[in-house]
């Protein structure tokens, strides 16, 4: 029976994901840093994200996105543990991106993306329990770029399905941005709201709320306090200040800074049951990277 913690981390995850459906589809190319330290330990969690994606027009304003993303997780655990330690230091999730969206009049586009996914520690053969299946449907009501409105907005909405999450139907997902005027906008949804100030159309600063995490299956599943541990999941929950710089109209810079208000990085049995806690002590976020978009 799946507790009431993990399905809240798995829903989270599960939004995480659909939220990208967006990204996905504007962003060509990505290559990020994150880090938390572990409060009053040398422990730290460091990913490397990369990601690639390839879009073709089918015909005109129907695009075909095929691409691929790679996360890289390094759990530097220097603390004293009742298990070996070295066969968590790698998590790898690899994911293949195949979208498809088209326009259904001159303001709404449709969009549905199909994720199959490897989450594993990579230490033996692959098997079922590596793989996972995401996906969505999304209706994106995108007038940012209406001349005709005093405050353009985006609105999405869409339903998503995802195996981690251990629900068997599909999730509601809704994400909305204004811009309010030339110096702010706004954006309230799941993983990330934030507010933004723009000291230019190149140069803008923002508050943020988000959500960040994975979950994983390990290969060599360990036995601790008498008990198998068959997965791994981090959820965060963070807010901080973030700045993003246009060098062009494509090629953005960003870093984010914060602080955790919620972290829970857990070992868990294969129904998901919280068998470990490797930290749940809020601590300091960053993350930074580079992105080429559309």
């Amino acid at each position: 029976m799946i507790n009431t913690s993990c399905k809240v981390l798995c829903v989270m995850v599960c939004c995480l994901i659909s939220q990208t459906i967006f990204a996905q589809l504007t962003d060509l190319a990505r290559l990020e840093y994150s880090f938390i330290p572990k409060s009053n330990s040398e422990d730290q969690y460091t990913r490397i994200r990369a990601l690639v994606n390839y879009p073709i027009e089918t015909s005109e304003d129907c695009y075909l996105v095929i691409g691929a993303e790679y996360n890289r997780i390094i759990l530097n655990l220097e603390d004293d543990y009742p298990f070996d330690n070295t066969l968590l230091e790698t998590i790898n999730v690899i994911d293949l991106n195949i979208a498809y969206t088209f326009k259904t009049s001159d303001n709404w586009r449709l969009g549905a993306k199909f994720n199959p996914r490897i989450a594993s520690t990579l230490t033996e053969k692959l098997t079922s329990d590596d793989f996972f299946i995401n996906g969505g449907i999304y209706a994106i009501n995108d007038r940012t770029k209406d001349d005709n409105l005093k405050k353009p907005y985006r609105l999405i909405l869409g339903l998503t399905y995802n195996t981690t999450a251990g629900i068997p139907f599909p999730l509601p997902f809704v994400s909305y941005y204004r811009r309010v005027n030339d110096n702010w906008s706004f954006s309230a949804g799941v993983p990330k709201s934030n507010v933004k100030y723009f000291f230019s159309e190149s140069s803008m600063l923002q508050t943020f709320v988000g959500l960040d995490g994975y979950f994983a299956h390990l290969q060599r599943p360990q036995l601790i306090n008498g008990k198998q541990v068959d997965n791994i999941s981090l959820s965060v929950a963070v807010g901080g200040l973030g700045y993003e710089y246009c060098f062009t109209k494509h090629l953005v810079a960003y870093a984010y800074a914060g602080y955790t208000f919620r972290l829970n990085n857990v070992l868990r049995n294969d129904n998901r049951d919280e068998v470990f806690k490797l930290d749940d002590i809020n601590a300091f976020y960053l993350r930074t990277g580079i992105k080429f978009k559309i």
